[in-house]
């Protein structure tokens, strides 16, 4: 008994303090190797877009998955005051495998690849009636059928808005016109140092000669004078 008991307590003493810790790091670490590897799909670092009336746009999507894909399951939809209408959806084998894509949508068609892990679609001769959400979804029965999807929002206009840069372009030309300033004044400060320092060189050397020049005048002129004294 004794020993039946101590041996539950050793347990629960290591559980609690060493165990308890490693189990957690393992349990963190298979989290992050779990969400490292799991499917993902992404509409750019920009997921919206104006589109004038009647042009095309590209709705672009991509996925990635570290442990890769085995009938990857994908389909676009767009979202209508509430109501998803599918646009078009496929099924890639595997990986390099061009998908058979099933259009729903006269004016939708399919444009990515497979080799570049793209599913990207186009719309054509876009009106006001298209503009909202686009949803891209995607589902990996190799990742225990992981799903994930991603939103692209578009917006219809009459014409594309001209961006004004000309505060943009003022702020630019006073910048570097403090700058060329800047460049000018170091550069006058930098000749004038120069030209000073070659000039008290210049008068260095002439007085130094010209200390020269006095005394060897004065010792002639005492060379002379002791020529001159007659002898007593």
């Amino acid at each position: 008994m004794e020993s039946k008991g101590s041996g539950r307590f050793s347990m629960s003493r290591c559980l609690s303090s060493g165990d308890t810790v490693h189990a957690s790091v393992v349990v963190t670490l298979l989290l992050g190797v779990w969400c490292a590897s799991a499917l993902e799909v992404s509409v750019g670092k920009v997921p919206f877009m104006e589109a004038m009336n009647g042009s095309t746009v590209l709705l672009p999507c991509t996925y990635s998955s570290c442990i890769g894909i085995k009938n990857l399951y994908f389909n676009w939809q767009y979202n209508d005051n509430g109501t998803f209408m599918k646009l078009c959806e496929a099924v890639i084998p595997i990986e390099g495998v061009e998908p058979r894509v099933q259009v729903y949508h006269e004016r939708i068609e399919f444009v990515g690849s497979s080799k570049h892990n793209n599913i990207s679609i186009l719309l054509f001769n876009v009106t006001f009636e298209d503009e909202g959400e686009y949803t891209c979804f995607a589902r990996n029965p190799k990742e225990k059928h992981r799903n994930h999807s991603a939103i692209f929002t578009l917006f219809v206009v009459d014409e594309l808005k001209v961006v004004d840069n000309t505060v943009t372009t003022i702020i630019v030309s006073v910048v570097g016109g403090v700058i060329g300033l800047i460049v000018v004044v170091m550069v006058t400060k930098t000749l004038v140092l120069l030209i000073l320092k070659k000039s008290a060189e210049k008068n260095k050397e002439c007085l130094v000669s010209s200390g020269q020049d006095n005394t060897d005048n004065e010792l002639n002129a005492a060379k002379a004078d002791n020529k001159a004294t007659p002898k007593a």
